[in-house]
């Protein structure tokens, strides 16, 4: 006869064995719930994948003579898509002349941009076979990208047909409010000569167009011919283009400001050298009521916001601070622990020192400002200026670029996720 001890052991034994055997009937039906669910091929390439441990590799492509905030978060959407993003400048098909003297500045600009991993110069302005096949084989993409807006060569065809028929083609979603037929737009509208009784508006019409208005949308008047759209700034596009990361207990915080107006490769340069004298680089970006004071009613070209969103864009920017005070006081030095403020030599206002009422008397007087010599003699009125000696052509370009876009606009839909 059987003890109570061992009655007991038994029951436990038993117990246990149908445990095992539920929990194997278990964990078998839910392999084939997950193998039936995910084929036997799909399985292959997730194994290949994390076998060879390779990073997805997206491919978009621009001329990018005329770099904004627009051009930024399209490259920032694309390189969400993958691991890597490899941008491909282009020059213009139709001015080879104009594209060999400002080509070094458009590699600086997107070389420049905090998501571009890789620049490919002198890519191809239509995507050919051969080019597509030197994209997979050679750069090893897996995906081309694209804006939703239609992008047609010449002969009216998709300039992404052939990606697309591979099986190898994204789009993202074309960001609103800003284009380069626009900002061209209010340049030439900006210098517009016009009789000095109409000065009062033409100033009020400066304004719009600094703000991103103008009098065709706004109030039915004519406007230039050129569409221009609004640009609505939003806290998570701010977000998106942010590092999120603040400085650290011991960093050396180097401070610059100005207004970055038609953000190029002059401030780009200038940012890089002075992100090298620290460990955090923080941009002060005055307000558009200060750049009309000291530049004309006509500046900025570019709002607040968008001149924001274009320096934060930039790879040796940290943090900016929107609507940053012209002259740098000792509070503002305290408040954000800045160890150096610095100037390049070539700026709109380069004679500040010249100047009744000083911005940098007191970092100058503390001995922590320190004048850097510009890489690159470019100003925003550098670019104006080129843009108006070429206003015919540009003016051309506009009225081809400005159809496309109406069509656009007609047409668009809702893209979800930017």
């Amino acid at each position: 006869m059987s003890s109570a001890g061992d009655l007991s052991e038994n029951v436990k034994n038993s117990r246990l064995i149908a445990t095992w055997l539920i929990g194997g009937v278990v964990v078998g039906v839910s392999a084939l719930g997950i193998y039936y669910s995910f084929p036997l091929g799909n399985w292959k390439k997730l194994l290949k994948l994390k076998k060879n441990n390779k990073p997805i590799r997206v491919y978009m492509d621009g001329c990018f003579d005329m770099m904004h905030y627009g051009h930024c978060n399209a490259l920032r959407q694309a390189r969400a898509l993958g691991d890597q993003l490899v941008v491909g400048v282009s020059r213009f098909p139709s001015s080879s002349s104009s594209s060999s003297i400002f080509f070094p500045f458009w590699m600086i600009m997107v070389s420049a941009l905090k998501w571009v991993d890789e620049v490919i110069p002198d890519a191809p302005y239509a995507i050919t076979e051969e080019f597509m096949k030197k994209l997979f084989d050679e750069y090893n993409i897996d995906y081309i990208i694209h804006g939703d807006d239609p992008c047609l060569l010449p002969d009216g065809t998709d300039a992404y047909a052939l990606a697309k028929k591979a099986g190898r083609y994204k789009q993202i979603k074309r960001t609103e409010g800003v284009s380069s037929t626009d900002i061209v737009g209010r340049m030439l509208l900006c210098v517009r000569e016009r009789p000095s009784s109409d000065s009062q508006n033409h100033s009020s019409l400066q304004r719009q167009f600094s703000h991103g208005h103008s009098q065709k949308t706004e109030d039915g008047g004519s406007g230039s011919g050129t569409r221009i759209s609004h640009f609505l700034p939003t806290s998570r596009r701010i977000v998106q283009f942010s590092n999120g990361k603040g400085p650290g207990p011991a960093a050396r915080i180097v401070y610059i400001d100005g207004a970055f107006d038609l953000f190029h490769a002059g401030h780009v340069e200038i940012l890089r050298l002075a992100r090298g004298l620290g460990d955090f680089l923080l941009v002060g970006i005055h307000t558009d009521q200060t750049v009309s004071a000291k530049r004309g009613v006509h500046r900025p070209i570019m709002n607040l916001h968008e001149r924001s969103l274009s320096v934060l864009a930039c790879r040796y920017v940290d943090e900016v601070i929107i609507g940053a005070p012209l002259e740098v006081s000792r509070d503002m030095i305290t408040t954000f622990d800045i160890s150096l403020v610095v100037h390049g030599t070539v700026a709109e206002d380069s004679d500040f020192q010249k100047e009744k009422g000083n911005p940098y008397e007191v970092p100058i007087s503390m001995g922590i400002f320190k004048v850097l010599e510009s890489p690159l003699d470019i100003t925003t009125s550098t670019i104006i200026r080129r843009i108006v000696s070429n206003h015919e052509a540009y003016q051309k370009r506009n009225e081809k670029k400005a159809e496309s876009e109406r069509r656009y606009y007609e047409q668009k839909t809702h893209v979800s996720g930017d």
